[in-house]
């Protein structure tokens, strides 16, 4: 019996490892051709190992080949379990071409079939994949005994081999679940570490990442990299005036606007409170100054409407910095940027001023 342990065992492993390969293109019935065809593959060889591993009497091979093929019926829909059948069949075939292997090969494409249709049924998961490897009992079962129709050898292996099914095939579905879980959870965390949650838009750690990136490449390739800072003018007297849930609304729809006038490569980011930026890439300083303009008179003449109907106007100031243009050193651009900001804030807001460090 210690060989369906060892068909335990290599199908925890190989499925461990497969959730971590592919946990960027996970299997699922909206999965692309490539993918299906892959997990199919995988799926193939792993019942082939497992057929390997298994418990030899004479001609007769017994094993937890179907399990793979069960998992890919549940999770990929009728591709992936119908190329690892095909493949099974073959790899058995190659073991011998004897009345097992015939029987055993029937087996196998009655459950590849009957597990497709079980996918479909309107139950719940966890009672699909029970459903599905006592079906896959049963046949084997009944097969076991036409081949052998020995009570001795049926009444000491149908125990354990069923009990060792169950094992394998609730193993193998909870480990991707939860290997799924795990993922997006990670992938969801990760994006949420880089998005602002209120605009959703780049928070200070994905600007200074994407600033890091964009002047090294800036460094390699000699490119214009322009900077925008930009502030929302008197934004403590909206807090002041309307509560802070309508300074939200006021964020959000400056987020808005800052996306929608800038050009499709541009970084726009919320730096921090009121505070926005917008890196620029391979844009000359006019260039640069006519967004920003547009960008200032666009806000000038929106209507912020808040949660509670009243519309309000309000001006932002910008300040603006250009590699090469206002400074040749990469490492003063945030600060070039952030004295120009300075400086249309005391010159009277509601302006656009660009640093004349050069």
């Amino acid at each position: 019996m210690k060989d369906l342990f060892a068909n335990l065992a290599i199908i925890t492993s190989l499925l461990y490892l497969y959730t971590q390969f592919t946990k960027d293109y996970p299997l699922s019935t909206h999965s692309s051709l490539k993918v299906k065809l892959i997990a199919g593959i995988l799926g193939g060889i792993l019942s082939n190992i497992l057929m390997q591993y298994g418990i030899h009497f004479e001609d007769l091979i017994v094993d937890l080949r179907q399990i793979p093929i069960l998992l890919l019926s549940f999770y990929g829909g009728p591709l992936p379990p119908i190329i690892a059948m095909i493949m099974v069949i073959i790899g058995r075939f190659m073991i011998g071409v004897n009345v097992s292997a015939a029987a055993s090969n029937i087996y196998i494409f009655i459950v590849a079939i009957c597990s497709i249709y079980i996918f479909k049924a309107r139950i719940p998961a966890l009672a699909k994949i029970v459903v599905m490897i006592s079906f896959s009992n049963i046949i084997f079962s009944i097969f076991l005994y036409y081949l052998t129709k020995d009570m001795q050898i049926l009444l000491a292996l149908l125990p354990i081999f069923w009990i060792i099914s169950y094992l394998a095939g609730y193993i193998g579905f909870y480990m991707i679940r939860y290997s799924r879980r795990s993922q997006l959870l990670f992938k969801k965390y990760k994006i949420e570490s880089t998005i602002d949650s209120l605009t959703g838009l780049n928070n200070v750690r994905k600007f200074d990442e994407v600033f890091n990136k964009l002047s090294n490449e800036v460094k390699i390739n000699r490119k214009k990299l322009a900077l925008m800072y930009i502030d929302i003018d008197f934004f403590k007297h909206i807090n002041d005036t309307y509560g802070h849930l309508e300074g939200d609304k006021v964020l959000k729809d400056l987020g808005f606007i800052l996306r929608k006038y800038t050009r499709e490569d541009d970084i726009v980011s919320r730096n921090g409170g009121e505070e926005f930026t917008i890196l620029l890439q391979d844009c000359d300083l006019r260039l640069a100054k006519e967004i920003a303009e547009n960008i200032r008179n666009r806000v000038e003449h929106y209507d912020f409407i808040l949660n509670n109907g009243q519309t309000i106007k309000l001006t932002v100031s910008i300040g603006l910095s250009s590699f090469n243009e206002t400074t040749s050193d990469l490492t003063l651009l945030i600060d070039d940027a952030d004295k120009a900001l300075y400086t249309a804030k005391r010159s009277g807001r509601n302006k656009v001023c660009v640093c004349n460090s050069a």
